[in-house]
């Protein structure tokens, strides 16, 4: 029996599609997971009443499955959630793993289409927040005035 506890701690645990090694705390293995927090980790692991240091690893299926679905579908105040005011729905919703990736990128698509200002930015490979572009993004197609070598043998 300890030997099968000391090699599912030792392995890799997969919740919500990211793998989490078994010997990290419940803590600090939540945050592993796309679109989960340090914050949202800690409220997990308070609702569902889980010990934060204990190792993941030796979370039961049955937790494990418990842990996923309230994932799915966070009961948390909103100002702890990542979509606020979604543009579609207008209601308060957490997302994470793919759905996260795929309504960023639907959310910079739609800027380009109305071509604000921040969709224009993303469009043309630079900064979107302000940043400065003198010393810093200096590469790809965005580079200000580039030289032509000269062929040997013609000088002026």
């Amino acid at each position: 029996m300890v030997d099968k506890e000391k090699y599912k701690a030792e392995s890799m645990i997969r919740i919500l599609g990211a793998d989490i090694p078994g010997n990290k705390t419940i803590y600090v293995g939540l945050t592993r997971i796309k679109g989960i927090s340090w914050s949202i980790s800690n409220a997990v692991c308070k609702k569902l009443k889980l010990d934060k240091k204990r190792k993941i690893g030796f979370l039961t299926e049955e937790e494990i499955k418990k842990i996923a679905g309230f994932l799915k579908n966070l009961s948390l105040p909103s100002w702890l959630l990542n979509r606020k005011k979604d543009f579609h729905s207008g209601e308060d919703k957490h997302l994470v793993t793919t759905d996260l990736d795929l309504q960023k990128e639907f959310d910079i698509r739609r800027m380009k289409k109305i071509k604000s200002y921040k969709g224009i930015r993303h469009a043309q490979g630079l900064p979107v927040r302000g940043q400065r572009t003198k010393a810093h993004f200096r590469k790809g197609k965005a580079i200000g005035v580039s030289k032509q070598k000269q062929k040997p043998g013609k000088r002026k």
